[in-house]
């Protein structure tokens, strides 16, 4: 037998990433039902499948699915997914495998939008109360990536430039946002608190189609990016002489990031390392080309969005955790990890 030519091998490849990439999908399919079959009243999987497919169920586990675990679940699913995508982008264009939505400033930033509306109540006119603070949280995480971009240009749109920029961004907005818990009343520190933990708690449908928008919007031109993308991780220099705009694409990679982190924390709070271990799980999986690894990271972070939900409310008896603290508990092993291995690089 003749060993299989470089053609040959890469279709192999390329085969195994697809069915890799499938193989997450319905990892995350299996993670949502685990999540409707999970909470204080203990439905069995085979009454969530008949309400979810219009069987003969009880009105009051009819409302149980579609009303209450639905919303939430698809609000986990969506929430991981954008954050993945956001930091699988951000970690290409800025070349940096720390790099994410939590990393360089936004959910502070949007923390602080929250905390003007939570302790100053100040938000938009006319908005109804219900949409405040996630409609503050979302315009401040959208400055904040905007200054970003803006600031990063003036001085040459470099990464290491956006990447000191975001954390100085973080500082100051973590600064502002301690100024507003100390003139805070115990009811609205109380608040902010738990809005800042990450929660589902306030899932709605009007959220999970927001951000399903958001998602239809940047997913597709992000994979048209892909090839570009994958020419970026092998260097700037190297992207440039095959052709590819590193300015233009970075500039339209953290447009979609942008949109992706500031629309997911604005729903349910800051969501810690899900934007980090997303993407490099799925870089494990299938390698670098984006084709495959946008795909992959937009759902391993869906993946692991939905088992933390469903940890959230297992883990402790008769308690809903906040889901951002059961991520934060994922993340921690793996940021710990690729600070080891970048020390043993070195």
């Amino acid at each position: 037998m003749t060993a299989p030519s470089l053609l040959e091998r890469y279709h192999q490849q390329n085969r195994r990433r697809t069915a890799l990439v499938l193989a997450l999908g319905l990892l995350a399919l299996i993670a949502v039902l685990a999540d409707l079959t999970t909470g204080p009243a203990g439905l069995p999987l085979s009454e969530t499948l008949k309400a979810l497919t219009g069987g003969e169920v009880s009105r009051g586990t009819s409302v149980i699915i579609w009303q209450v675990r639905l919303p939430v679940a698809l609000l986990a699913l969506l929430v991981g997914a954008a954050l993945a995508l956001a930091g699988a982008e951000m970690q290409t264009v800025l070349e940096n495998p720390l790099a994410e939505p939590f990393t360089l400033g936004v959910s502070a930033a949007a923390a602080l939008g929250a905390a003007t509306a939570i302790v100053l109540g100040l938000t938009l006119p006319f908005l109804p109360a219900v949409w405040s603070v996630s409609a503050n949280a979302f315009l401040f995480a959208l400055a904040a990536l905007g200054l970003l971009q803006l600031m990063g240009r003036i001085r040459g749109g470099g990464p290491e430039v956006l990447i000191l920029f975001g954390i100085a961004l973080n500082f100051t907005a973590a600064a502002f946002l301690s100024l507003l818990q100390f003139i805070a009343s115990a009811d609205a520190l109380q608040q902010l608190v738990f809005w800042t933990m990450g929660n589902l708690s306030a899932a709605s449908w009007t959220g999970v189609v927001l951000l399903a928008i958001a998602l239809s919007l940047t997913f597709p031109f992000a994979l048209r990016a892909a090839w570009a993308l994958t020419a970026l991780r092998l260097g700037e220099e190297q992207a440039r002489s095959f052709g590819v705009d590193v300015t233009g694409l970075r500039r339209w990679a953290l447009l979609r990031v942008s949109l992706l982190a500031a629309g997911a924390v604005s729903m349910v709070g800051v969501i810690g390392f899900v934007g980090l271990a997303g993407p490099h799980i799925a870089r494990m999986l299938v390698g670098e080309d984006h084709r495959f690894f946008l795909p992959a990271s937009l759902l391993t972070g869906a993946v692991i969005m939905s088992l933390a939900s469903t940890l959230s409310k297992i883990v402790v008896p008769g308690v809903l955790l906040p889901v951002g603290l059961v991520t934060s508990l994922i993340g921690l092993p793996i940021f710990f990890s690729l600070i080891l291995k970048g020390r043993k690089r070195g």
